[in-house]
């Protein structure tokens, strides 16, 4: 919304926390899965093609990979990608977020990136084919970045003593996103990405568990196929505070 709020707290008093949860078919709801039975989305995570942190191609370090459209990622097939239906009113966050997942691996060590997105609707108003003729760019459909957060799935129960996952054993990942203040706008989606690897902004995991990933061989960085469930026995969320409208 572009404009400045003046706050007694942080996060606001008034802020609801809610769970924004997967749901099958690629879906984000508030109310949890309902289905029952081994429901799972599921990716190959290779560390010899890791999903970058940008589309740009440049001899340093990306300004605007902060706020970077994501379709790039979004049709690559080791990201999974779910969404709500367009918004009916706006929608502001703020505060911190975390992410509770279920998931499991083929390997036995994984990463977990989970990036929040504001995606633009696919018509946007104003836009003309005399714009278009100028060179301007249709922001219409955008998946942009708001924020990313990456975790290490061997410290999922401690910093102190990593462990390996069990090849597919279904474990709880739980792992805090940076604060955020953003209001997602009427006829906006929410999206959430998840993937294993962000590179280079985040170094690669050999997916075989290695006391020291720095030392790793190179005959330690397998394939592995991950999963994300979101059924009701193991529900799949994102902890988010919601700001209400003042007419709420």
């Amino acid at each position: 919304v572009n404009r400045w709020r003046r706050l007694d707290a942080w996060p606001p008093k008034q802020a609801r926390q809610t769970r924004l949860y997967f749901q099958p078919k690629g879906t984000l709801s508030f109310t949890p899965p309902t289905g029952t039975g081994n429901l799972f989305d599921e990716y190959l995570s290779d560390p010899a093609r890791p999903v970058p942190y940008t589309a740009e191609i440049l001899p340093g370090w990306s300004k605007d990979y902060m706020a970077e459209d994501q379709r790039f990622a979004s049709r690559r097939p080791d990201v999974l990608v779910y969404q709500t239906e367009p918004l009916e009113k706006d929608l502001t966050l703020a505060g911190p977020l975390e992410a509770e997942l279920w998931v499991s691996t083929t390997g036995t060590d994984a990463d977990w990136v989970v990036k929040l997105i504001d995606v633009n609707p696919g018509k946007l108003p104003g836009f003309t084919k005399a714009d278009a003729k100028a060179g301007k760019r249709n922001r219409g459909g955008q998946q942009t970045l708001i924020r990313g957060e990456p975790f290490r799935g061997r410290f999922r129960d401690s910093f102190s003593s990593p462990k390996p996952f069990k090849p597919g054993e279904v474990t709880k990942v739980r792992f805090f996103i940076n604060d955020v203040f953003h209001t997602f706008k009427r006829g906006h989606r929410l999206m959430i990405q998840v993937q294993s690897s962000w590179f280079p902004f985040i170094d690669r995991n050999p997916q075989s568990f290695v006391p020291n990933i720095f030392q790793a061989r190179e005959e330690d960085f397998v394939r592995a196929t991950h999963r994300l469930y979101h059924s009701q026995a193991n529900p799949s969320f994102i902890h988010l505070n919601i700001l209400p409208a003042a007419d709420d």
